[in-house]
């Protein structure tokens, strides 16, 4: 059986996919959104991973005689010590909004990955092989549409405790036959090119040329999609954890901070504010380098330089 070497024609498709990954990164990278985008992004990260570890403070741990302090400036007993205010029971909010966005940027990052991968094996199995197999799949990718997020995650974490495995799942299946979709589309193109009969032709199998050649190839324009895709997970996981479906207290996530604090809004609002202002500032870093990305990926796809 012959193997995909240099000494034939067919890693080119692989040397186009890294030219054109390349080409849509350069040409995202001069957009002034990209930037302002990433650097808030970086921001937020370094202050996410390190803050809560280096200010010592335990967002769990309860403090009733510093309980709903306002944030700096704002009423006559603010506090250096508690930049962002304290909560009804006295524990630091920069700190639980802070350790909040973590768990929500996990969860939404490892949501994505799963989708990707559930979509993507689908989608390319699918499109690539055509048949009974792609009517099949299509058929539990409709199945699956016609099932509300919502609906599936009172389904499934509500009989159990949830927990971020059983999040990341659901979140997961809630989107993965759009996922499907796209790879089935572009598979079904890409296998009638010539470099895939030529590698037919040459004694290639099937698996060494979806993971050699049309993976390589089909990806990378996928995974910069999929980068709009962490914010929208990042809000189905505040949703969740808002109606109680998230990570359980005492540990801090943005739903179920502001889920607590809407019963103080007349009195304390930067309880609810917040984080909700945190989760804002993300999704919006998020957004302006997903769409500097997509916009150069489509730039690119038109020939445009």
């Amino acid at each position: 059986m012959a193997s995909l070497t240099s000494d034939t024609e067919l890693p080119t498709p692989m040397l186009a996919s890294q030219s054109i990954a390349r080409r849509i990164f350069h040409r995202a990278v001069r957009s002034s959104a990209f930037r302002v985008g990433i650097v808030l992004f970086v921001i937020l990260l370094l202050a996410t991973t390190f803050y809560p570890e280096l200010s010592g403070i335990d967002p769990t741990k309860m403090n009733v005689k510093a309980r709903l302090l306002p944030p700096l400036f704002f009423g006559d007993n603010w506090s250096w010590a508690h930049p962002l205010g304290t909560d009804q029971i006295g524990r630091d909010m920069l700190v639980r909004t802070l350790v909040g966005l973590r768990y929500s940027f996990l969860i939404g990052v490892l949501s994505v990955v799963v989708t990707l991968l559930i979509g993507c094996a689908f989608g390319t199995v699918a499109g690539y092989f055509g048949g009974r197999i792609d009517a099949v799949i299509m058929r539990i990718t409709d199945a699956q549409l016609s099932i509300p997020m919502i609906i599936l995650a009172i389904a499934i974490l509500g009989v159990s405790r949830p927990t971020i495995p059983a999040i990341v799942i659901v979140l997961g299946l809630s989107n993965w036959p759009v996922y499907a979709r796209i790879m089935r589309s572009v598979m079904m193109t890409e296998r009638q090119q010539e470099y895939v009969r030529a590698a037919k032709v040459s004694g290639a199998n099937d698996a060494s040329i979806i993971l050699t050649l049309l993976l390589p190839l089909l990806l990378p324009p996928v995974l910069f999609t999929s980068i709009l895709d962490i914010a929208r997970m990042m809000i189905f996981e505040s949703i969740l954890g808002f109606l109680g479906l998230g990570v359980q207290p005492p540990t801090p996530t943005f739903g179920n901070i502001i889920a607590d604090g809407r019963k103080y809004l007349m009195n304390a609002w930067w309880i609810a504010t917040m984080p909700g202002l945190f989760l804002g500032l993300t999704l919006t870093s998020i957004n302006l380098v997903g769409s500097a990305l997509e916009t150069a990926r489509n730039a690119i796809h038109e020939g445009k330089s």
